[in-house]
């Protein structure tokens, strides 16, 4: 894709953006380098997992530690693992698993999901899937690889410890919206509000992918977000600058 953009003439710079300046038709993107004037801006920051914080997280991260089971499931065949959360994203993610391993646990924090009460049957009909409520993680264990959860049940303070594979996690995702939190239409959550052209509601700024406010993040939705979105911004330069790249007025 890299090459494909260069020989249309892109121009890519390895650098990272301190500030942006949206105000008026022409923008301003402020590097540790220097600045650079855009007449149109897609944001594609997108977002990443809400972590647990919890010792042994981010030391296991690849070794056991995943966010992503359609990514990393199959790696899973015939082994047990722990699904942490209680959201659709959660229920979904633990029932396709269930389509290689032997064995997954659902650890909520609550003694009820918050999942679509379709998808909690279907997991409850599983019997590949055991549900562990009231529970938090309070460590991941292992030394190359994710060996057992330490739990710790909210309502009895029992602490126990569960022998896994690995575990997935799905507690929420956070939107990388730093440079524009106060600049563009947020929702709720802190994603950017865009139109079905990928428009935000500063005019000339587009918003693509993972970053959105929307319903469904993947791959083939984000691709879909950023080929509307370009086409929307050479709409728009088209329509306020002329040939010799001046504002039209």
């Amino acid at each position: 894709m890299r090459l494909q953009a260069l020989r249309f003439g892109a121009t890519f710079y390895d650098d990272e953006i301190t500030a942006l300046g949206l105000e008026g038709n022409c923008k301003i993107v402020e590097t540790h380098a220097g600045s650079h004037r855009a007449k149109s801006i897609i944001i594609c920051t997108g977002a990443h997992p809400r972590l647990l914080n919890v010792p042994g997280e981010e030391r296991l991260t690849g070794r056991g530690v995943s966010y992503c089971a359609t990514c990393d499931g199959a790696l899973y065949r015939g082994k047990t693992v722990a699904v942490i959360g209680g959201g659709d994203s959660a229920v979904e993610e633990a029932l396709f698993l269930t389509r290689f391993t032997n064995k997954v646990y659902i650890i909520h924090r609550r003694d009820s999901l918050r999942a679509q009460h379709i998808i909690q049957e279907r997991a409850k009909e599983n019997p590949k899937i055991e549900f562990i409520w009231d529970t938090v993680i309070q460590e991941i264990r292992g030394t190359d690889r994710v060996t057992e959860l330490e739990l710790c049940n909210r309502k009895t303070k029992e602490v126990s410890v569960i022998p896994v594979d690995g575990i997935f996690i799905y507690v929420g995702i956070l939107p990388n919206n730093e440079l524009v939190e106060s600049r563009v239409d947020l929702d709720n959550g802190g994603f950017i509000l865009a139109d079905e052209n990928m428009h935000t509601n500063v005019p000339g700024i587009y918003a693509a992918g993972d970053i959105r406010s929307k319903l469904l993040r993947q791959v083939v939705t984000a691709t879909s977000d950023g080929a509307i979105a370009a086409w929307s911004a050479e709409k728009w330069i088209i329509e306020h600058f002329n040939s010799a790249g001046e504002e039209v007025k």
